[in-house]
């Protein structure tokens, strides 16, 4: 019995061609865990809609994805002088976002990423008339710039990306493409209409891969439920229950990514307000589990183990049955499951 990530895939298939449809001459992404699906999965994915290029997070996953996918690798981390060298086939191409690091790439093929809004790394504009020397001695794919999701400042992503095409065309380097992120379609369109020489490519991973939410479900299975009186004493820590109901053991625990949470930026007094509350009952041992049971997500009984989750159960729900599964909302992007499976 397991944890299981469940895939409508004619309706992911359907949304991964409408993405494609949208942004012509996509660079599909697949980094990290692979957005919940792995890497292996995802390769097999581009490769039968056909695109050219996969983008990957680092050396390491361009390593592993080069026996998975034929096409050419981008690798999104920039390169630094210094860095662990990983043999890689010349169809990989490395971004980098200093002068110094296309220095250090004689002979590679590279994209230059240029410093955007979200200030993470990048080639500032004054570095730009140093590059017509160290670009002679490597294989410009072209440029790059990562676009931030929000934006405080009234601008858009279009403004931001048309500066730099500006900047870029003033300094008289090439502009034969740039590749962008976090651009909707229409405003690719855009630029694309404003710039007609150079080509457009957008970097996606979350829009194409969990952009239908519904396409997807984890399930954890139940291997164990066990009945308990208020006060019986449980678990590694031997906390007493808060009530009558049901011990429920289900698949899913830290290795699986259950009970793991990223921290959000929380915007507004009701978000912040919702925060409060829930570090609240946690200092009382209060954690709301992902896992979903008649209708309703269950308390997490003790912190998850590493391959299951212990959640109580009130008796005024039904028991739930060896064999039956619950619905799981986990982040995907952290979890790793036992099996896929399409349906």
């Amino acid at each position: 019995m397991a944890l299981t990530l469940y895939v409508d895939t004619q309706r992911w298939r359907a949304h991964q061609q409408s993405v494609l449809q949208q942004f012509p001459g996509i660079v599909p992404v697949c980094k990290g865990n692979g957005y919940g699906f792995g890497h292996e999965r995802l390769a097999e994915e581009v490769i039968r809609f056909g695109a050219d290029t996969l983008a990957v997070g680092t050396t390491y996953e361009a390593a592993r994805a080069k026996d998975l996918f034929g096409g050419d690798l981008l690798v999104l981390t920039p390169f630094r002088l210094g860095e662990e060298p990983v043999p890689l086939p010349d169809r990989a191409i490395r971004s980098v976002s200093s002068v110094e690091g296309v220095r250090g790439l004689v002979g590679a093929r590279v994209v230059i990423e240029v410093m955007s809004s979200m200030k993470r790394h990048g080639i500032s504009e004054e570095d730009l008339p140093k590059l017509h020397a160290a670009i002679e001695d490597v294989r410009l794919e072209g440029f790059a710039i990562h676009l931030p999701l929000d934006r405080a400042d009234g601008t858009t992503g279009v403004d931001e990306v048309s500066a730099w095409m500006e900047r870029l065309r003033a300094a008289h380097l090439p502009l034969h493409t740039m590749f962008v992120s976090h651009l909707k379609s229409e405003d690719l369109a855009r630029l694309q209409q404003m710039y007609p020489q150079t080509r457009f490519r957008a970097r996606i991973g979350t829009r194409l891969w969990l952009g239908d939410h519904d396409a997807t479900q984890y399930r954890g299975a139940v291997l164990d439920v066990t009945p308990v009186s208020k006060g019986d004493r449980f678990g590694y820590r031997q906390q007493k229950t808060a009530g009558d109901g049901y011990l429920v053991v289900v698949a899913g625990g830290t290795s699986h990514g259950v009970g793991l949470e990223a921290p959000k930026a929380l915007h507004g007094m009701m978000p912040r307000a919702k925060g409060v509350a829930r570090a609240g009952l946690a200092t009382m041992n209060r954690n709301l589990s992902p896992f979903v049971w008649a209708g309703k997500q269950r308390w997490f009984a003790e912190p998850p183990h590493m391959q299951v989750s212990i959640l109580f159960v009130p008796n005024d729900a039904p028991a739930p049955q060896v064999g039956d599964e619950l619905v799981a909302h986990l982040r995907h992007t952290t979890t790793q499951f036992d099996r896929l499976l399409d349906h």
